[in-house]
């Protein structure tokens, strides 16, 4: 008895600066296409575990570098993806920047989504993408909600968000960010408010899954 080939998964990236709006259009794409066809991986999550530094230490890191992630362990993971293989999606604490012990199982899936803001400064990462996706938003929105979710969920002081904002994300935005946009197949302003862009990412992924 033939088999019919396992069609490799579409691997689709989302970029932006930080607080643009990535994670709304991730949202987005899950609930039109739906979840239960989407292998999801923040990059986020890669963050390289720093519990061998002293704390003070490490909250004076520069987490908006490229460096600062795990993008061999992202690769590995999106290529076992590809294979049909299950990973295991590490925990990252954002509070005292560890590595929990704890990570999460994410199952092969028809489609993969990598959100990140790094993800297209590292043609690695670009290599393995079908569809790039970058959303942007004005600056000063940004930093708004960039401020409100860091200390609403990642338990920081409005000094230190400030602080972080000026010294590093602003300057590696700029350096690292910004250029990743011409990569980008298309650029999504205004996020997840942006309903005529969602539709036409959501059609051409239900394209290419029907093989269109």
């Amino acid at each position: 008895m033939e088999h019919t080939p396992r069609r490799k998964p579409i691997v689709i990236g989302v970029a932006g600066g930080s607080a643009s709006g990535k994670t709304t259009v991730s949202r987005a794409i899950l609930s039109r296409v739906g979840a239960e066809r989407i292998a999801y991986i923040a990059h986020d999550a890669y963050y390289r575990d720093l519990s061998h530094l002293p704390l003070e230490q490490r909250a004076r890191v520069n987490f908006d570098h490229p460096n600062s992630l795990d993008n061999e362990l992202l690769v590995a993971h999106i290529d076992a993806l590809c294979a049909g293989e299950s990973v295991e999606i590490p925990t990252y604490d954002f509070a005292d920047y560890v590595r929990l012990p704890q990570t999460r199982l994410v199952a092969p899936r028809p489609v993969i989504l990598i959100e990140g803001i790094l993800i297209f400064a590292e043609p690695v990462l670009r290599r393995r993408m079908q569809i790039k996706l970058f959303v942007d938003a004005d600056p000063d929105l940004r930093f708004i909600r960039r401020l409100k979710r860091d200390i609403d969920e990642r338990g920081r002081s409005v000094d230190s968000v400030i602080d972080q904002y000026l010294n590093t994300v602003r300057v590696m935005h700029l350096e690292f960010v910004e250029p990743t946009k011409r990569y980008a197949d298309l650029i999504i302003p205004e996020g997840g408010r942006n309903t005529i862009a969602i539709d036409m990412v959501a059609a051409r992924i239900e394209a290419e899954l029907e093989g269109g």
